[in-house]
Parts: C-alpha cells; sequence; structure tokens
C-alpha cells in the first residue's frame, strides 16, 4: 500500500492522467461541437447526447477523487428523502469554503445518477476555459457576468429554457456567490451588521437574487430545494493537488430535502428565506465543529463503477497511441522528435496545472473583497 501511495506522487502518473483528461476531453468538445446541426432538428436528442458526452468529461474528475485519491463521502440525510434523490429535479444549495466543495458535489451527482445533466451558475469567463467551460456551453449552463443589471435578463432566459429539458436535472447554486476567506467573510459580516442581519460564523451572507431568479424561474419545473452542507473530519483542508497527490480526504455532507412549494415566491420574502436557511446552515456547521458530526441518520452511498470504467476506456483509447508513438521515437533515436515530444509533455502539464490552480483558494476571484451596495441582496 505505500508503494502505490509513492507511486500516486510521481510526476509521471500525473502527466498520463492529464494527458488523458486533455485529450479526451478535446476529443469530446469536438464532438459536442458535430452536434450543433442537430440542434435545430431535434433539440432534445441534442440534449440528451450532449448529457452524455458531458459526463465523460466531469466523471473523470469524480474517478479522481472517488477512486485515486479514495476519498470517503458520508451522506447525512432523512431516509424518507433519501428515495427522492436522482428521480426529482432540484435546486442544490452548497457552501463555498473548500477548493473541492464543487468536486464533492459532482460526487453527489454522480452517486444518485444525475452528474451528466447537472447544472451550475457560473462567471461568464469560465466558458472560455478549454474542457469543462466548453463542454458548459454544450450543457447548457447558466453563465452571468455578476453584474445583475446585466444578468437579471440573461439568467431568467437561460433558465427558462430548461423548463422542457428531456431528464432530471439537478441545479447547483452557491449563494455566497464566492469561496470563504477570512477577508471576504469580515466585509460580507460588515455588510450584515449594516443591514441588520444576524451575523455569520462559517458562511458569507448569501447573494439573494440568484436564488430568488431561480426559484421563479424554476417553479413548476423543480420540486424541492436540496440544502446541502460540506465538512471534512480532523479539520481537513482538502487540495485539488492533494486529491491528485493520491492523498484520501473524509468528506461528511448533510442534505435536507425542502419542497420548493414552501419557498415563497415573493423576491423579499423569498430572501428573507435564504437568509434563515443559512443561519441554520451557520448552526450544523459550529454543531460538526464541536461533535465532528452532522444531526440526522447516515444513509449508506457507495461508490457507482461507471465514472472509473469512462476513465479506463479513454485512457485505453488515447494512450495506445501516445505508447505507440513513444516506441517509434524510441527506435529512431531522432533528437528533434524526442524534444518536440518532451515540449508536448511539459505543455499538457503546465495547462492542467494551470486549471488545477484557478481552483486555489488563495488564487480565488477578488468578487466580495469589496464592500457591495446595500442593495446588491
Amino acid at each position: 500500500m505505500g508503494l502505490l501511495q509513492l507511486l500516486k506522487g510521481q510526476f509521471l502518473c500525473h502527466l498520463l492522467i492529464f494527458y488523458v483528461f486533455l485529450v479526451s476531453g478535446l476529443l469530446v468538445n469536438l464532438l459536442q461541437l458535430c452536434t450543433l446541426p442537430l440542434w435545430a432538428l431535434n433539440r432534445q436528442l441534442a440534449r440528451r447526447i450532449n448529457c452524455r458526452l458531458g459526463y465523460c468529461i466531469s466523471s473523470q474528475m469524480v474517478a479522481l477523487l472517488e477512486w485515486w485519491s479514495g476519498t470517503e463521502c458520508t451522506l447525512y440525510t432523512d431516509p424518507e428523502s433519501y428515495p427522492r434523490y436522482g428521480k426529482e429535479n432540484a435546486i442544490v444549495i452548497l457552501n463555498h469554503n473548500f477548493e473541492i466543495d464543487f468536486l464533492c458535489g459532482w460526487t453527489f451527482c454522480e452517486r444518485f445518477g444525475v452528474l451528466g445533466t447537472s447544472k451550475v451558475m457560473a462567471k461568464k469567463e469560465l466558458a472560455y476555459v478549454p474542457l469543462i467551460g466548453w463542454m458548459w456551453y454544450f450543457q447548457e449552463i447558466v453563465f452571468c457576468k455578476r453584474k445583475w443589471e446585466e444578468d437579471r435578463r440573461t439568467v431568467a432566459k437561460s433558465l427558462q429554457n430548461l423548463r422542457d429539458y428531456p431528464e432530471n436535472f439537478w441545479f447547483l447554486l452557491f449563494c455566497e456567490g464566492t469561496r470563504f476567506t477570512e477577508k471576504k467573510h469580515k466585509i460580507s459580516m460588515e455588510v450584515a451588521e449594516s443591514k441588520g442581519l444576524p451575523k455569520l460564523k462559517h458562511h458569507l451572507l448569501p447573494r439573494t437574487k440568484g436564488f430568488c431568479v431561480t426559484v421563479q424561474n424554476l417553479r413548476g419545473t423543480v420540486t424541492a430545494v436540496y440544502d446541502s452542507t460540506l465538512n471534512f473530519r480532523n479539520k481537513e483542508t482538502p487540495t485539488l493537488r492533494g486529491v491528485l497527490s493520491g492523498k484520501k480526504y473524509h468528506a461528511d455532507l448533510y442534505v435536507r430535502r425542502i419542497p420548493l412549494d414552501s419557498v415563497p415566491e415573493d423576491e423579499a420574502e423569498c430572501a428573507a428565506w435564504l437568509h434563515k436557511l443559512y443561519q441554520e446552515k451557520d448552526t450544523f456547521q459550529e454543531g460538526y465543529t464541536q461533535t465532528g458530526r452532522f444531526p440526522g441518520p447516515v444513509v449508506n452511498l457507495p461508490r457507482q463503477p461507471w465514472a472509473l470504467l469512462n476513465w479506463l476506456f479513454w485512457a485505453v483509447l488515447v494512450l495506445g497511441p501516445l505508447i505507440l508513438l513513444l516506441l517509434q521515437l524510441l527506435q529512431t533515436g531522432s533528437t528533434l522528435t524526442v524534444l518536440c515530444s518532451l515540449a508536448v509533455c511539459i505543455a499538457v502539464s503546465g495547462a492542467v496545472h494551470w486549471m488545477i490552480g484557478q481552483t486555489e483558494i488563495n488564487r480565488a476571484s477578488s468578487y466580495g473583497n469589496k464592500q457591495a451596495p446595500l442593495n446588491n441582496n
């Protein structure tokens, strides 16, 4: 076991993982591009195809977490709600405290069979990031500029387009708008004090407008809100680089199913409802800090093999030609070709390390570092 862990930390293993992800992702993006004519002929079929193509990329990230890192995910939830997960459309509210919280959200989706159809509200810049961003474009992800005057109409239109989606989907929301840092938390609590809102210890003040417009436009299509609170045992601070190096983490996820009918339709009342929800989330986090567990029973959530099988398929498909090329290079012994191959390897490694860097907390966006006007929430 020690040898396996040692191998997981080796640069060559990381390079092979990078290569499979990059080449397979570009191939999937190309296949998605080929579906463009189909959108005009059969929109629902194009959607179903793009769900599965998108799964080919996102599930590789889940396989990295579950099978390479071996990270365990324990689910705390109501046993009566559990049978509904994956069988209905839902808005999933996630806290935004960790570098891999998005990956744990994807794992939650994977284990209930909705990873390929999961949606998020993401900043517009991500639409131009190769692989993930391009995949999201074809999966009808809702992009926003974080300028509400411009976003209100475009976000509402994107959400309306999901009303006739052919398969069950989860819409994942980070209502805090940006990842938690001490600086952002201090500024956020100053806003809370100026508005007379209770202060939060473990969360930023939620940005209510995005949530309210999501509820307004998906009401009648979505049946529930899944309030999801994530934490890690033993005060672990997980990173994507740690996952890549094979480090095992222990995630605990508390999920409450709340019928969407209980969320007020009025925007002001909806905003107040969300603030109350985050006060409750803060209580759950504080309880976890003191006891090391969330309230309620633990539900067994076994890993599914599909993410691993998908990665193995792409690994065989793209590594085969690479191995043949390397053998030819060894036979020819050309210095130029060897140098070119080395340059390609370095470029692949650099590209994926850059993408990993975008998840790091110390590289987080400056969104939330400046005090917002009081009418922004």
